[in-house]
């Protein structure tokens, strides 16, 4: 979500990138739903954000 906000970016705006409804976004960044690799990877292209990186700040928030 961070990522997505920092580049000024909407859930309907990345899920029109990613080819998918704005509330499979709300839902993943709600915690609501999970997303597997394949997806993860897919967000993060369409974020154009460095994978390692963005999974490196997730990691880091789960202490």
């Amino acid at each position: 979500m961070a990522q997505r906000k920092a580049q000024g970016l909407t859930q309907a705006d990345v899920a029109l990138r990613i080819g998918r409804p704005q509330s499979f976004v709300a839902k993943y960044e709600g915690g609501e739903r999970r997303i597997d690799v394949v997806e993860f990877l897919t967000v993060a292209k369409a974020l154009n954000a460095d994978p390692q990186s963005l999974f490196s700040a997730f990691v880091e928030k789960l202490g």
